[in-house]
């Protein structure tokens, strides 16, 4: 997000962070499976589909699709319906959820799994995405890929950030004093505030629209996250 979009060191920072976030989305599911945990499970897995069709959007022509993306669509949809059963299971149960995590976080990320969806779907039935539409495409997927990290890394349980200083034998106090609770809290949706950011630059600005129109018709890199 440093570097100019486009530039050499933003294409290559770029396909550092797609393939660390697929290690990273891949792994969380094998784990996720091996721990019969659902929840981590179909984050992970969301992940995994949010950067690769964003890193895919980028990387392909205007207008350009193919038979993965019907199938790709399959994703999004069953993740998103599975979710929002899950949160009203858990609205009907009695007592606070077991792992955690309370239903209005399910709606949210349910929400936004059939948000997904409905783009992937519009996307087939226009026959792809053109112009800066194609940028924020790419950009909100990876942001908000992003985002699913953020905030389980700094909202997950007995302060991680923490845990982690102390592993590498950062103990001090000073640690303690900064890694506040509204701290951990913006550093987890900084990803949405960028998200925001970039949405608005991109979508309602001419800042990339002539960029935009420059690479239609020729094989892009990564455009804009």
């Amino acid at each position: 997000m440093s570097f100019r979009k486009g530039s050499r060191c933003h294409r290559m920072s770029g396909n550092v962070f797609v393939i660390s976030m697929l290690s990273m989305g891949a792994a969380a599911t094998y784990l996720a499976i091996l721990k019969h945990d659902s929840t981590n499970f179909g984050a992970g897995f969301l992940t995994f589909y949010l950067i690769g069709t964003a890193w895919l959007t980028a990387r392909r022509r205007d207008g350009q699709t193919s038979r993965f993306d019907w199938a790709a669509v399959l994703i999004p949809v069953t993740l998103g319906i599975l979710t929002w059963i899950s949160g009203l299971a858990k609205v009907l149960a009695p007592g606070p959820p077991p792992d955690g995590v309370p239903a209005g976080m399910h709606f949210f990320m349910g929400s936004v799994m059939l948000l997904a969806a409905a783009g992937d779907v519009r996307m087939l039935v226009r026959g792809g995405v053109l112009g800066t539409k194609r940028l924020v495409r790419h950009l909100w997927r990876m942001c908000f890929g992003l985002f699913i990290a953020t905030g389980s890394f700094f909202l997950g349980p007995n302060n991680r950030p923490l845990r982690l200083l102390a592993t590498v034998g950062l103990r001090q106090q000073i640690f303690r004093t900064v890694l506040r609770d509204e701290v951990l809290f913006f550093l987890a949706v900084l990803p949405l505030l960028l998200l925001i950011f970039w949405f608005i630059r991109v979508r309602f600005t001419n800042a990339f629209r002539s960029e935009a129109l420059a690479t239609a018709g020729s094989e892009p890199a990564l455009s804009a996250h």
